[in-house]
Order: structure tokens, then sequence, then C-alpha cells
């Protein structure tokens, strides 16, 4: 098996899709712990642009990122369909639950090896590794994304420093 194929196969699998704007992103099911309407969100002093806050979470500070902030998107008004997703991000020695505050919530996908293409090459200047790859599904074409990627190991580091000083 090529390193191409080895990379596919792992990349199949079930998938939550979300919406920022008209793009749909999907996340690897295994990293979402629970899905919750928007609800009040803390602000923190001094934390990067992309957090909106915190909030409790059945007695857990869990930190909130802004997906459109964090993607350069254009700010708008939430709806009764802003969702925040909790997920797990794994890095080194770390595990966080943090937020992330979509648009809204499709549906749960199982995507195959099949219907799964590598990132295309957008020039020197884009960094698209926290995008596993773009899926092909009913029609639509999904952004497969690696939270991990996303959320850098300086962003759970920092989170985790919000959510501690929240609770204190």
């Amino acid at each position: 098996m090529s390193a191409e194929n080895k990379g596919a196969a792992t990349r199949a699998g079930k998938y939550l899709t979300f919406k920022l704007g008209s793009e749909e992103y999907g996340i690897v099911i295994m990293k979402v712990k629970t899905i919750i309407g928007l609800m009040e969100i803390t602000k923190v002093p001094r934390t990067p642009f992309f957090v909106r806050g915190v909030i409790n979470l059945r007695g857990q500070i869990i930190p909130i990122v802004d997906m459109r902030k964090k993607f350069g998107m254009e700010d708008v008004d939430d709806t009764r369909e802003t969702t925040i997703i909790v997920v797990e991000v794994s890095k080194a020695d770390t595990i966080q639950e943090i937020g992330i505050v979509v648009d809204s919530v499709s549906e749960v996908m199982d995507i195959e090896n099949e219907n799964i293409d590598d990132t295309p090459e957008f020039g020197s200047g884009f960094d698209a590794e926290f995008i596993m790859g773009m899926a092909k599904a009913k029609g639509r074409v999904i952004s497969l994304l690696s939270i991990e990627q996303i959320l850098s190991t300086e962003d759970v580091v920092s989170l985790g420093k919000v959510a501690t000083s929240a609770e204190e």
C-alpha cells in the first residue's frame, strides 16, 4: 500500500458535519464529546482574538473558540442554529476539552475512502495542514478537518490556562 493510499485509509469513517457560512466541514466523530446549543459565554481578558471565552458545562470550565474568527471569516450575528461542539483535543501529554462555535450542525456521515480526495495545492503561501482531505458526499464537497491541527499545541496550552484562570 502506498503512503497516499495508507493516508486515505485512515481518513475513512464517521464525521460530524457543520457549516460556517456556505461552506461545510467535517470532524471525526470520535473527537466530539457533546453538542450543545449556544449558551452564555463568559469573556476572559487577554485571550487570543478567536477565543470567545469560557462556559461552565456540568461543573467543568470549557474554553470556547469561534471557528469563524479562527478561519478569518467575517463575523455574523448568532442565530438559533448557532451551536457549540465540544471536542477533545490531544497534544503530547495534554488532553483538553474545547468548545467550537459553528453556524449550524448538519449531520453525522459515514465517508468511505473512495469519496475522499487529497487537499488540492493552493500555492506556497497557503498552509492546508489542518485539512485532512476533501470529501464528496450527497452532491456536496466537505472539507475534512484535523481538530488537532486547527487547535495547535500552543492554542491548547493557552486555552488550558484560560480554563484554569476562569476556575479560580
